[in-house]
């Protein structure tokens, strides 16, 4: 698995576990949503993210860029 399939992974798995958890628990995770969508935007306008840079440094495989076109 590369860098890049992790980063998509985790996202996705922290926004929807955090929206289960507002309709569930409390719409205070709504926050939680909010900061993942603010990282994913600052990654999108910098090129830089925090988790990318930790998975190189453990050695993870980058990998080609994952897309949605083929």
């Amino acid at each position: 698995m590369t860098i890049d399939r992790i980063v998509h992974i985790v996202a996705g798995t922290f926004i929807l576990g955090s929206l289960a958890l507002a309709h569930l628990h409390s719409p205070n995770w709504l926050w939680f949503t909010a900061f993942v969508g603010a990282n994913l935007l600052q990654s999108g306008i910098t090129n830089w993210c925090l988790m990318t840079s930790i998975l190189r440094k453990l050695g993870v495989p980058e990998g080609p860029a994952v897309g949605c076109s083929r």
